[in-house]
C-alpha cells in the first residue's frame, strides 16, 4: 500500500471512529462521576482509555512515516499529518495522535479497534449512562489567581500550639543533665497540618536569632540515612560538595559543622520505627551545643515514642475547629477573612467546610475548586451535589473532598495530574521537568498555531498549583512537591495506566502488577540487573520508562542486557531515561524508537552518541547534562527538526556543535552553544533559532573567525532569553587582534531587558 493510500485509509477510518466517539462523549460526565461508585463503569472507562492509547499509537506511526517520506522525497505533498491529528478530539486521549509502521498489517489493526469501539458502545448502553444535559465545555477557563497558593498560608487554629513549640525550642533548659539534643515530635494524621506547623516554627524570627544553624529534611517511607544526612549537610553548608559521598564521610563532615553550634533540624514525615536507623542518623547531632533541637513530624505513634526525649511530650494535632476551617476556606476561595463581602455564599460555604471534616488539606483543596466558580451560588451548589461526597473514605482510601476536587478539574488537567502519579512520594520537581514530560506524552494541546507548548504547559502547571494539587517545596524554592494524600489521589485516578515499580513488585504484590500499563517509574539502586526488569517484558505498550532518584555514591550501574531488552521490547516508548546510570554507550537501535519524544542521558559516561539518534523524527527533548565524557554529537543532528530542548550543560568535553544546527528552528532551550574550530558550526547558526528562551551559554568565543557572524546570531531579537553567559577559554590566542574580539562582543549585544543578566568569562 502506498503512503498516500495508507494515509487516506487512516483518514477515512477516523471519520467513522469520530461518529462513535461523539456518542461516547455525551455520557462521559456521568461515567466519570459513577466510576467511583460502580466498578463496571470504572472498567468501561479504563477500557476506553486503553483504546485511546492504542488508536493514537497507530496514528502516530502513520503520521510519522508519512512525514519522513515527504522529507525524503522533498515533495510538497498536501497530505499533512495535522489533518489526521486534528480529527482526534483532545478530550478523548489528550495526546497528539501518531502510529504504525508502513510494513505492518494496518487493516487487521483497524478491524480490531473498530470491534473494540463497538463493544464499548454496547456496554455504554448496558450501563445506563446518562447523556449530558449541556455540552461539555471545550474552552478552558481563565486561570485563578496564584497569590495565596504560592506565597504560603496563615496558620489558622494552630497559633497556641506553635507558641508552645517555640517556647520549648528557645527555653533556657537544654535537655537533661547530659545536655542531650531535644527531640520534639509533632504527631497527627495525613493532611492535618504537621508540616505547615513545623514550617511556621522554622521560619519564626525567634528561631532565626536563637539557632546558629538550621536544616530541613523530608524522609517519607524510604528511610535512607545517607540521603537524609546529605540533605541536612547541604542545607547547613551549601558550598560543600556531597556528591558520591558515603554515609561515614557525610557524618564526619556534619559532626564538624555542628560542633559547639546550636542547631534546629526538621525531620519531616517519618515512618520508620527501626531504633538502629534512628540511632545512626542521630549520632552526629550529639556534637551540637546545648539548646539544639530536632522536630520530627510523623503519623505514627510508634515513631513518636521511639524518637522523643522522656521529658518532652509529643504535640498531638487534632482536627481543626469549624471556625478555623472557615478561615482557611475564605482565605483560599474568596481571598478574604470572612463572608462579609459575599453574604449570599455563607451558608453554602459553611456546608462545604463541614464536609471536609476538619482536615486542613481537604479544606484548602476544595477551596481551590470553588475559587474558579466565579462566586456564583449555583456553581458552588453543583460541587455539593456531586455523588462522590457519599463515598466513605474507607472505601477509596481517599478523603471524599479530595476526590470531589479532582472530579471538578477540567479534563486536560485531569490527564496531567494523573500522569504525575509516576512521581514517588516527597519527590521534588521543577516546572520544566514536568512540563516536558507532559509534552512528550502529548498531554499539551496548543489552542492556536502561535501558542508554544511550553507556555501552555506552564499554565497547566500553575492551574494545578493554584488548586493545591502541587505545593511549593519547603526546602528548595525553585521546586515543588505533592502532598502524600494528593499523591495517593493521583495513583487512585491513574489506576493501572501508571506503574511505580516499588509499589507493585516485591513481597506479595506480584498479583497487583497491571496488565497493560502505559507509564512506569522506579527508584534506581547501586546496581540494577536484568531480574529487576523482568516484568517489563510484558509491558509492550509502555510509553514511559523513568528511573528517579539515583543517589548512590560511587555510581549506579545498569546491566547492558537491560538496555538491550528495553529498546528491543518497548517499541512504543515516548519517554526513555537512563539518567544517573554509568552506561558508556547507547545502542544504535535506540534510533528505531519512532514514537520517542524524550531521551535523558544526563550523568551517564557516554563518549559519543550513535548516528541513529538523529533518526527519531518526533524527538522533542534531549538531555545530556553532566555527560562529562561526551565529545561530539551525531553529524546529522540537524535532522531532529522537532527538537525543542537540548541540554548539554557541563558536558565540558564537547568539542563543538554539529553542522547546520540552525536548522533546528523549533529549539526553545539550548543550554550551551559550543563553538568548535571549524567554520560550519559557527555562531551565526543561532540566527534562525528565533524561539530560544531561558539560559544560553556561548562558549569558546575565541573560535569566532568573522566578527560579523556574531551579529548574524541576532541575540538582540531573542527576547525570551533570560540569562546569557559569554565565555572565552583559557587558551586564547594572545596575538589575535583585540579589536576583533570587541567587535564580536558588540555583535552579541542582547535585548535591553537582559543587559544586567549577561555574564562574561
Amino acid at each position: 500500500m502506498a503512503v498516500g493510500e495508507l494515509f487516506l485509509s487512516a483518514f477515512l477510518q477516523l471519520e467513522k471512529w469520530k461518529k462513535t466517539l461523539t456518542r461516547i462523549q455525551k455520557v462521559l460526565d456521568d461515567a466519570e462521576e459513577k466510576q467511583h461508585i460502580e466498578r463496571l463503569v470504572k472498567d468501561w472507562l479504563d477500557d476506553l482509555r486503553g483504546l485511546a492509547y492504542d488508536v493514537e499509537d497507530i496514528l502516530d506511526e502513520v503520521a510519522t512515516e508519512a512525514a519522513l517520506r515527504r522529507t525524503l522525497m522533498a515533495t510538497k505533498s498536501q497530505a499533512s499529518s495535522s489533518k489526521v491529528r486534528n480529527l482526534v478530539p483532545c478530550w478523548f486521549t489528550g495526546l497528539t495522535p501518531s502510529a504504525v509502521k508502513i510494513k505492518i498489517r494496518l487493516g487487521s489493526k483497524i478491524k480490531k479497534i473498530t470491534a473494540r469501539f463497538n463493544d464499548l458502545v454496547t456496554q455504554k448502553d448496558q450501563l445506563n449512562l446518562k447523556e449530558n444535559s449541556s455540552p461539555r465545555p471545550s474552552k478552558r477557563r481563565e486561570r485563578p489567581p496564584l497569590t495565596f497558593a504560592v506565597t504560603g498560608d496563615p496558620t489558622y487554629g494552630r497559633v497556641e500550639v506553635a507558641e508552645d513549640i517555640l517556647q520549648l525550642l528557645v527555653s533556657e533548659k537544654h535537655g537533661d543533665a547530659l545536655n542531650e539534643v531535644k527531640v520534639i515530635p509533632i504527631l497527627g494524621m495525613g493532611g492535618i497540618g504537621k508540616t505547615t506547623l513545623a514550617q511556621l516554627v522554622y521560619n519564626d524570627k525567634k528561631v532565626e536569632s536563637f539557632f546558629h544553624l538550621k536544616a530541613w529534611a523530608c524522609v517519607s517511607e524510604d528511610f535512607d540515612i545517607a540521603k537524609v544526612t546529605k540533605t541536612i549537610l547541604q542545607s547547613m553548608s551549601k558550598e560543600l560538595d556531597c556528591a558520591d559521598k558515603y554515609l561515614s564521610w557525610l557524618q564526619v563532615e556534619l559532626k564538624k559543622i555542628l560542633h559547639e553550634k546550636r542547631f534546629l533540624v526538621i525531620v519531616d514525615d517519618v515512618w520508620n520505627e527501626n531504633y538502629n536507623d534512628w540511632t545512626r542518623l542521630h549520632a552526629p547531632f550529639k556534637a551540637g551545643a546545648p539548646g539544639s533541637s530536632i522536630i520530627v513530624t510523623t503519623r505514627n505513634k510508634g515513631v513518636s515514642s521511639l524518637m522523643r526525649n522522656k521529658e518532652v511530650e509529643p504535640f498531638q494535632l487534632e482536627l481543626l475547629s469549624n471556625e478555623a476551617c472557615l478561615s482557611i476556606f475564605t482565605h483560599h476561595a474568596l481571598e478574604a477573612r470572612d463572608f462579609s463581602a459575599h453574604p449570599n455564599l455563607k451558608d453554602i460555604g459553611e456546608e462545604h467546610v463541614r464536609r471536609c471534616k476538619g482536615l486542613p488539606l481537604a479544606v484548602k483543596t476544595i477551596a481551590g475548586v470553588i475559587r474558579i466558580k466565579q462566586k456564583v451560588h449555583n456553581e458552588w451548589e453543583k460541587v455539593l451535589r456531586n455523588k462522590i461526597w457519599d463515598i466513605p473514605a474507607e472505601q477509596s482510601g481517599i478523603p471524599s473532598s479530595l476526590m470531589v476536587s479532582y472530579d471538578n478539574l477540567p479534563s486536560h488537567l485531569k490527564r496531567c495530574f494523573a500522569y504525575c502519579s509516576i512521581l514517588p512520594k516527597d519527590y521534588e520537581f521543577e516546572e520544566m521537568e514536568v512540563v516536558i514530560l507532559w509534552m512528550a506524552e502529548g498531554l499539551i494541546q496548543p489552542r492556536q498555531d502561535e501558542e508554544e507548548m511550553e507556555d501552555l504547559g506552564f499554565e497547566y502547571f500553575y492551574d494545578l498549583l493554584s488548586r493545591s494539587f502541587f505545593q511549593k517545596s519547603r526546602i528548595n524554592e525553585s521546586q515543588f512537591v505533592m502532598h502524600d494524600l494528593i499523591n495517593d489521589l493521583a495513583q487512585s485516578v491513574a489506576g493501572d495506566m501508571c506503574f511505580r515499580m516499588e509499589d507493585r513488585v516485591g513481597g506479595n504484590k506480584h498479583e497487583n502488577i497491571p496488565i497493560k500499563p502505559r507509564h512506569s517509574s522506579y527508584l534506581g539502586s547501586g546496581y540494577d540487573v536484568a531480574k529487576k526488569f523482568e516484568v517489563f517484558s510484558k509491558f509492550r505498550s509502555l510509553r514511559t520508562f523513568l528511573p528517579l532518584v539515583l543517589p548512590y555514591p560511587g555510581g549506579c550501574y545498569l546491566s547492558h542486557h537491560v538496555h538491550f531488552e528495553l529498546v528491543r521490547t518497548l517499541r512504543c516508548l515516548r519517554v526513555l531515561s537512563f539518567n544517573g546510570y554509568w552506561i558508556t554507550e547507547l545502542l544504535d537501535s535506540t534510533g528505531d524508537l519512532k514514537h520517542l519524544r524524550y531521551l535523558d542521558l544526563s550523568k551517564t559516561r557516554i563518549r559519543s552518541l550513535p548516528e541513529s539518534i538523529a533518526t527519531p523524527y518526533n524527538l522533542q527533548t534531549l538531555l545530556l547534562k553532566d555527560c562529562t565524557r561526551l565529545k561530539k554529537l551525531p553529524s546529522m543532528f540537524r535532522n531532529l527538526v522537532n527538537l525543542r530542548h537540548l541540554n548539554i550543560e557541563d558536558a565540558n568535553s564537547l568539542e563543538g556543535m554539529p553542522m547546520q544546527i540552525g536548522k533546528l528552528t523549533c529549539l526553545q532551550i539550548l543550554s550551551n552553544l559550543v563553538l568548535g574550530k571549524d567554520s560550519y558550526s559557527g555562531i551565526k547558526e543561532l540566527g534562525p533559532l528565533k524561539h530560544l528562551r531561558g539560559t544560553l551559554c556561548i562558549s569558546r568565543l575565541e573560535n569566532v573567525i568573522e566578527p560579523k557572524d556574531a551579529k548574524d546570531a541576532e541575540l538582540i531579537k531573542k527576547t525570551k532569553i533570560s540569562v546569557l553567559s559569554l565565555k572565552w577559554s583559557g587558551d586564547i590566542d594572545e596575538s589575535k587582534d583585540t579589536t576583533s574580539e570587541l567587535e564580536v562582543l558588540s555583535g552579541l549585544w542582547p535585548h535591553n531587558a537582559l543587559f544586567d543578566e549577561v555574564e562574561y568569562k
